[in-house]
C-alpha cells in the first residue's frame, strides 16, 4: 500500500527512517546495487522526498505501529446496535488506526489491503484497521464489540 512520507529521523544506529502518513516508519538506505537511494544522504535529498509515496507492507498486513494510544472508543455495540456505517465500506481517518475488538460472539471484517484481508473474530480477538483503507464489518448472531481509535502518543 502506498503511503505519504511525512518526515525523516535517524534510528539508534544512524540509519535514516522515513516517517509515513500511516504512522509506520520505514528504513530508507542507499546500498547499491540493491537499494539506490543516494537522495537519503543529504538533507535536501530527504526534504525533496517529503510528500512523495513509499510502499508500506506493514499496512498491507494490518500491523499496528508502535507507540499508539487510545483516543476514544465506540461501543460497545450488539447485533441490533452495530451502526449501518460500520457494516458498509468505510475508512478510518488518516493518522488514526482502528482496532475492532470482539467481546462476545463473532464478527467478520474485510479490509481492502493488497491482498485483501478477511478475518473472522471470536470473543477475545482484535483486528487492527489501517487508516484510509476501506473495510466493512459483519456480525454473526449475538455479538458485543467495540472499536478503539488509536493515535500517536
Amino acid at each position: 500500500m502506498r503511503r505519504t512520507i511525512t518526515g525523516f529521523h535517524q534510528d539508534d544506529g544512524g540509519e535514516w527512517v522515513a516517517e509515513l502518513s500511516c504512522l509506520h516508519g520505514q528504513h530508507v538506505r542507499h546500498r547499491p546495487p540493491f537499494q539506490v537511494r543516494s537522495w537519503v544522504r543529504s538533507e535536501d535529498g530527504r526534504a525533496g522526498r517529503a510528500g512523495t509515496e513509499l510502499d508500506c507492507p506493514l499496512c498491507d498486513r494490518a500491523e499496528l505501529p508502535a507507540g499508539l494510544r487510545v483516543s476514544r472508543t465506540a461501543g460497545p455495540f450488539d447485533a441490533a446496535t452495530v451502526p449501518a456505517g460500520l457494516r458498509n465500506a468505510h475508512r478510518v481517518p488518516e493518522g488514526t488506526w482502528g482496532l475492532l475488538r470482539v467481546i462476545e460472539g463473532s464478527a467478520s471484517i474485510v479490509i481492502e489491503t493488497d491482498p485483501p484481508l478477511a478475518a473472522r473474530l471470536d470473543a477475545g480477538d482484535a483486528q487492527p484497521i489501517p487508516p484510509g483503507v476501506p473495510h466493512a464489518v459483519s456480525v454473526e448472531g449475538p455479538v458485543r464489540l467495540t472499536v478503539e481509535f488509536l493515535v500517536r502518543e
